[in-house]
């Protein structure tokens, strides 16, 4: 008799003991077959750590149709611009379609307002063919994507393709960062240069006006003026949970308020999408260390978070690249959230050998510990799926000298 089989059994005797004798004695008869079924479950009570389920790969090369980008964009790890087509420089958001389809999303293209206008704002349609233990291609395919315009002049400042293309938006007009979607179809994105929250119909055709952040606008905001921004460069919205039923958003400024004196602090902001207001609540996340950002945020259950943490290192020099579960508990309380690690994505197991070959951080023991860890959607059965913004052509931590690709993983989180 194997140990699942002995652990059933025991069950089982102790539950005739108690009256359940029926069904007991129904669970404690397990064939081989069976049991190694229940075995080879993923199932997240079964392991003790993360485990490597799945991955994807989408070229680091890979260029989507479109006009040519990248002319501003830094030259790195032997690549430099203009490219021919609109390269996809990593995701750093995604959305679960329950289809074996993801809507990924890439921020503004190559890292600042001012090397980003030939950068068309888009949501790529992609299905990662995956590599299991019992094999897989390993990558993604990219079936189609829509781009975020603004033909109803919902903007109040000028844009790029203020006169043309159908006013199609770009990296020089905002930095988004987040995603998620309404009940009707609709996105929500959590932008970096306002910080803004902008609503697109399912064509990425804006609905509204952006909404601008009540607790202050960063540098690069077009409506600064003389305005003091109280929000870091690049520090506005990275990560936005949504609640299970669709109304509130919850975006998180990446970084320190400029004038927190608590420099650890993130703060969470409640959005009601019905009235398209803020509502005024909020809570305090504080990550381990003053540099750190919170990178992504999903709600798994009301009132509870998974928040996407990590550090700004690469490769064998990255320290930090969590995800935490986080309580909100009351708003407006002026100490930090409780928070507990629930996957640390450098310590990932993948004894299978998924993951062989494939540079630094592969193999028995897997580390995804990419710059840029930015994208972090919960699936079924207490799955994660997570995925890099490569910052093309910047990045190079698998292969030393050449650009990263852009993962996509599914884990186990285990206990």
């Amino acid at each position: 008799m194997n140990r699942l089989q002995h652990l059933i059994t025991n069950r089982a005797l102790r539950r005739v003991l108690t009256g359940g004798a029926a069904v007991a004695l129904a669970a404690a008869v397990v064939s081989p077959a069976a049991a190694s079924a229940h075995r080879g479950h993923d199932h997240p009570s079964s392991y003790d750590g993360p485990r490597l389920l799945a991955r994807a790969l989408l070229s680091a090369d890979y260029q989507a149709a479109g006009p040519p980008s990248g002319a501003l964009a830094t030259p790195a790890n032997g690549r430099k611009g203009p490219f021919p087509g609109q390269v996809i420089p990593g995701f750093s958001a995604a959305i679960d379609n329950g289809d074996g389809t993801f809507w990924a999303q890439p921020d503004n293209g190559f890292g600042a307002k001012g090397n980003s206008a030939d950068f068309l704002l888009r949501l790529y349609l992609v299905k990662p063919q995956w590599k299991t233990a019992k094999g897989g291609a390993g990558k993604v395919t990219v079936l189609r994507h829509i781009t975020l315009s603004d033909p109803r002049h919902t903007i109040d400042f000028p844009i790029v393709n203020e006169t043309g293309n159908g006013r199609q938006l770009t990296g020089d007009d905002f930095d988004i960062e987040s995603v998620q979607r309404g009940h009707d179809g609709s996105f929500w994105i959590g932008d970096e240069f306002g910080p803004f929250l902008l609503h697109a119909d399912s064509r990425g055709r804006l609905l509204s006006a952006a909404v601008p952040f009540p607790l202050g606008m960063s540098p690069q905001n077009p409506l600064l003026g003389g305005t003091q921004p109280n929000v870091q460069r690049s520090g506005g919205f990275e990560a936005m949970a949504a609640s299970k039923d669709g109304r509130y958003l919850y975006p998180i400024v990446e970084s320190a308020l400029v004038d927190d004196s608590d420099k650890l602090r993130r703060v969470i902001s409640e959005f009601d999408t019905r009235t398209g207001r803020y509502t005024g609540k909020t809570w305090n996340y504080h990550v381990d260390v003053e540099a750190n950002s919170a990178a992504d945020a999903q709600m798994i259950q009301p009132g509870v978070l998974l928040v996407l943490e990590r550090d700004n290192f690469d490769g064998a020099a990255a320290a930090t690249k969590r995800v935490y579960k986080v309580k909100l508990g009351k708003p407006g309380i002026s100490r930090p959230l409780a928070k507990s690690l629930f996957v640390d994505l450098l310590k990932i197991s993948d004894r299978r050998g998924i993951s062989n070959g494939g540079g630094w951080g592969t193999g028995a023991q897997f580390s995804f510990g990419f710059q840029s860890v930015e994208t972090l959607v919960p699936l079924s059965h207490g799955r994660l799926l997570i995925a890099n913004d490569n910052n093309y052509p910047g990045n190079s931590a698998r292969f030393p000298g050449t650009p990263d690709d852009t993962e996509m993983i599914i884990i186990n989180p285990g206990k």
